[in-house]
This record gives C-alpha cells, structure tokens and sequence, in this order.
C-alpha cells in the first residue's frame, strides 16, 4: 500500500516564497568582510590606495636588501625647505630610517617612533609619530603625523578665560525694566580687589602646572597625487608651506602608488565570484526541490519523473549519450582492427576454392528447380 501526502494548493506559494527568502539571506549573508591593512585606503566610489611600496624600511646590518622588501626604498625622504631654512627627513607609514640624536620635549623612549623631522641650529625638532592610517577627503588621499615637538606660544589659562567671560559678558541679556534694582544688588555681592588678586594668583599657579599640557605639538599633513612618471619609480617629496606658529608643516608627495586602483580579494572574505556561485546553487535547488516537491504532490509523479521539465532533460540526456556513441565508434575506426580468431585454420586458397564450389553448387540447385 503507498501512501502520499496532498498539501492544500495556497501552501505551494508560501513553500517557494520560504525558498526565496532563504536564498536572499544567504546572499546577504555572502557580503565581503572589510579589514583594514596598513597603510592602505579606500574611498566612498570604490578606489583603493595602497601605500606600502613607498614605505622606506631598515636595511640589514650588512646593508642589503631584506627579502620582504618588495622594491621598497631603503633611505629616508628628503625635502628642502628653501626659505624655512632647514631641510626635512620623512618616511611613509612608518617611522624614520636613519637613527635621530637626541629630540626636543620628546621622551627618549619614543625616539623610534618619529616619522618626520628637520634639524635647526643643532637641535632635532620632531614633526609627529608614526601613523600608517591614510584617509581620503573628496579625491585628496592625507596622511597626518601629529604629537612632535612643542611649537607655539604657551597659552594662559586664565587670560583664555578672561577673555571668553568678557565675551559673553558683553553678550548677556539685560532687562533693562529692573536694571535699577538689579544694580543694588550688585553692589553687595560685587568682589573686591583684594578677592580679584587671589584668584589671579590661584590661575597663575595652575597655568604652571598645566601649562606643558596647553602648548600645542608640531604635526605633519602629506597630500599625495597620482604621478605615474615618477623618477625611478621612487616617490618624489616636496615641502609646500608652514603655519605661523610654525606648528603644522605640509608637504606634498607624488608617486605612482598614489594611483586608485582595484582593491585585491583578501583572505576569508567573499569574492564576486563565491556570490554568485552561491546564488546560482541557491537556485538551482529551488528550481529542483520546487519542481520535485509540486509534481509530486500535484501531478502524483513518481521515479525519475518527478523532476521538473522531466520529457525536456530526458532528451537532452539521449541526445548527449547519442553524441557520446558516435564520438567513440568514430574514433574506434582510427585504431586498427584486432587479429584474433577470424580467420580459421587453412590456407586462403582453400577457403576461396571452397567458397566458389559452394557457389556452383547453389547454382546448379537453383537450376534444376527452374528446370522441374
């Protein structure tokens, strides 16, 4: 006895939608995974910069090349600051080959970290630490160094608070219908000179405790742009302009490698290629599970017709078996043909001297009944 279930036809629809939902979220599912790689960015429009071939790295103690070096320079970076009156040294992404002397109001412990600095009446000023995060602004890809040496005038605390709270002094609102009663009561609680001094003192004693913490840091602003006609391949550095306060120094670095490009697959993401391979078996399943589960229920098929388009893929396969026969019998005919039991024992001669006596022999058979 053979038993089938029928589903009611509205649970056909709600099957195949499920079936389509599942594909959907495997696709979803199937989205690259974005990780970021030093020294390398990527914009809103889909370019990729990578860096890393401009980066100078430390050559060998015998001064050859290491083998991760992939081409890399393996010197500093150069840029003459004409009328600054001192040259620079800068790296890319990381920090300065050549071993610095001592640094002004930077810690010796974070020597090794200087990306950019220049050298003025015998004292190294640091421009900022090491930094491998490039950013793209608009089409402009920037790469900033910040925490150098101290650079500017050092900031009062208390006259930076003096001056926003005459500021905003001037900037009150007055009602001007009580101001006569207001003014009464001003002159009560209005301070005295003496409570004025005491708090300048107290300002002028934090200012010194702090006042290392208000003093800004040189730092350094690269713009890169495409040059794909760079000297020997090699990134050509420029020094472009410096603020008053001689606190943040620009320059601007032309190189090939500052080209966008086509950012390459990276390990355990999903390239375009596994997406679409995975939609495609998402939908052949739906295809044959749909088809399956339909003729079967509805068409009550069993066997191999229970497959979608059964009569259709049945002559494709007949036509590919077809195609497959005459492809072996043609080629059969190329090898020759095997000797084996198909001539028996005796001469040829005998074989043709028997062959024609049983001809005649026919012959004469067919006569004598022709005759009769």
């Amino acid at each position: 006895m053979r038993f089938s279930t029928m589903l009611p036809p509205p649970a056909y629809p709600a099957l195949l939608s499920f079936i389509a939902f599942t594909s959907t979220a495997v696709a979803a599912d199937a989205e690259p995974t974005t990780t970021t790689t030093a020294c390398t960015a990527s914009s809103t429009s889909g370019a990729f910069f990578d860096l890393r071939a401009d980066a100078a790295i430390k050559p060998k103690p015998d001064g050859s090349r290491p083998s991760h070096s992939r081409g890399a320079p393996l010197a500093d970076y150069k840029a003459r600051g004409f009328d600054y009156g001192s040259n620079f040294t800068l790296n890319i992404c990381n920090a300065v080959v050549e071993p610095i002397e001592p640094v002004k109001d930077i810690e010796e412990s974070k020597w090794q970290n200087i990306s950019a600095y220049y050298v003025s009446q015998g004292d190294y000023y640091s421009l900022g630490f090491q930094s491998a995060n490039p950013v793209t602004r608009g089409k402009e890809l920037v790469l900033q160094y910040t925490g150098g040496s101290y650079c500017g005038k050092k900031k009062s605390r208390s006259q930076s608070l003096s001056t926003r709270s005459a500021v905003h002094a001037g900037a009150a609102y007055r009602d001007y219908e009580n101001e006569d009663d207001d003014d009464d009561d001003n002159d009560e609680d209005s301070p005295s000179p003496e409570k004025d001094e005491g708090k300048e003192k107290e300002d002028k004693s934090k200012d010194e405790d702090n006042g290392e913490d208000e003093r800004r840091r040189k730092s350094t602003t690269i713009f890169f742009s495409c040059d794909r006609d760079t000297l020997g391949g090699l990134a050509q550095v420029s020094f472009i302009a410096v603020d008053p306060e001689e606190c943040n120094y620009v320059f601007k670095v032309k190189s090939a490698h500052a080209c966008a490009g086509v950012e390459p697959h990276k390990p355990g993401s999903v390239g375009p290629g596994s997406v679409f391979a995975i939609i495609l078996v998402v939908a052949v399943l739906v295809y044959l599970l749909g088809g399956v589960f339909y003729n079967r229920t509805v068409g009550n098929a069993r066997g191999w017709r229970q497959l979608p388009n059964y009569s259709m893929w049945a002559s494709v396969w007949s036509f590919i078996c077809d195609m497959f026969v005459i492809a072996t019998s043609s080629c059969a005919r190329l090898f020759p043909s095997r000797r084996g039991y198909h001539y028996l024992s005796g001469s040829s001669s005998t074989r043709a001297r028997n062959n024609r006596d049983d001809e005649n022999r026919l012959i004469d058979q067919y006569d004598e009944e022709w005759e009769d």
